[in-house]
């Protein structure tokens, strides 16, 4: 049923606790999980400015770091029997979640409530409310 994940993460505590959920779904069939972390464009030129490198190293700098935080994770999921796949990608983040969830042809995103600008009093993080609005697949979203 949910054989392809996308798996989109910013490494809140939100987005670690779905990895239980997509562990529960390789007894529902799931096969494969693809992780994605999108790197926020909108940022970056303010970063580039108080920064000493141009946004070109600092992209290239914030992909190693993704790389390695992720490792973990890919270990985690690849202990469990699922296939793992990394994404990283530039731009706006509900954008590019929607993006690589057509370009794979994922059949479910799990995701987490908030991310790392979480605002305790929303019901639900901007991009998860924007996800579960215009996506066309079946979203999960973990709480904390």
């Amino acid at each position: 049923m949910y054989e392809k994940i996308l798996y989109p993460t910013d490494f809140s505590d939100e987005a670690t606790k779905a990895l239980e959920f997509i562990k529960e779904l390789k007894g529902a069939g799931a096969k494969e999980v693809i992780i994605l972390h999108v790197i926020d464009r909108r940022g970056l030129n303010d970063l580039a400015r108080f920064a000493k490198k141009d946004i070109p190293h600092i992209i290239g700098d914030m992909e190693t770091r993704t790389r390695s935080e992720l490792s973990p994770v890919v270990n985690e999921l690849e202990e469990s029997g699922l296939k793992v796949k990394i994404r990283i990608e530039k731009g706006g983040p509900c954008d590019e979640i929607l993006r690589v969830a057509d370009e794979e042809n994922a059949s479910i995103i799990i995701a987490g409530s908030h991310g790392k600008s979480n605002i305790d009093n929303m019901l639900l993080g901007s991009v998860s409310y924007k996800l579960v609005k215009r996506a066309n697949l079946p979203i999960l979203v973990v709480k904390k």
